[in-house]
């Protein structure tokens, strides 16, 4: 009779099968909760008890993020700290492998919780108290709405403009305990270009138990890439992506001792 595969084991192979296919942006994990189209209302920029909220989230999570970490992966670090100080104030677009739930937890853990910024895909504005987390917690949804959009981009200008880092998950679907890179989407080096800002990569590498599941999770900061202003817009925001995709692959050979190879 044959074994029954964990569940671990069958999200592996639904992942070896699109990779197969290089469907890298494939999301196979269906949506769970209620969520809100953000719309010309939706409060990207907090104001009044909604500051101090967010305020509030911010210190929760920034107290207990580390012991959590600590206790659901047995150790959580970070490397390369330098290459976030060599930003000085300087706002930046930081792009992180979306491989975890809660992977924005690493990276306020590596860039700071109170400097950091997280875009999301709309259908995670969910509601009830997760929601009011979300939106307290600096986490920027999406939104098809026209209205809503502008106001994320304003938004985000000012928060560049204030020194914030504003991360993305630039491989735009989360594939859970991938540890590959994937290849990125232009979203995040559209706003780079844009905005006059670096690109921080980070990449997060762990290992896995008998059952599968992560531990010891290594966050890196690599050194910001830098738009070449002798290059087209559109060729600036093609070259920071082709850069940034060659420091995470770099990273992962490095950290896995092993060359980037994805199923033929």
């Amino acid at each position: 009779m044959a074994q029954k595969r964990t569940k671990n084991e069958k999200i592996r192979g639904i992942q070896a099968v699109l990779e197969r296919h290089r469907r890298f942006d494939f999301r196979y994990i269906p949506l769970l909760g209620d969520w809100v189209m953000p719309d010309k209302n939706y409060r990207y920029r907090q104001r009044g008890i909604d500051k101090f909220l967010t305020m509030f989230w911010r210190t929760l999570l920034k107290l207990f993020t580390r012991p959590f970490l600590w206790i659901a992966y047995g150790g959580v670090k970070v490397e390369g700290r330098e290459n976030l100080k060599a930003l000085g104030k300087s706002g930046a677009i930081s792009v992180c492998n979306h491989f975890n739930y809660i992977d924005t937890l690493l990276v306020r853990t590596a860039v700071g919780h109170y400097r950091s910024y997280h875009t999301m895909a709309p259908w995670n504005n969910k509601t009830g108290f997760a929601g009011h987390v979300i939106r307290h917690g600096g986490m920027w949804p999406f939104s098809k709405d026209l209205a809503a959009t502008k106001n994320l981009v304003a938004e985000m200008e000012r928060e560049l403009g204030r020194g914030k880092i504003v991360n993305f998950y630039a491989e735009q679907a989360m594939w859970t305990n991938y540890q590959k890179p994937r290849p990125m989407k232009d979203g995040a080096f559209h706003y780079a270009v844009k905005f006059s800002v670096p690109v921080l990569p980070v990449f997060c590498t762990f290992q896995r138990n008998k059952r599968g599941h992560m531990k010891k999770v290594r966050i890196h900061i690599m050194p910001a890439i830098y738009a070449d202003e002798s290059l087209p817009r559109g060729e600036r925001i093609r070259d920071m992506k082709r850069r940034a995709e060659a420091a995470w692959k770099e990273c992962y050979e490095k950290a896995y001792g092993i060359p980037l190879v994805y199923e033929d």
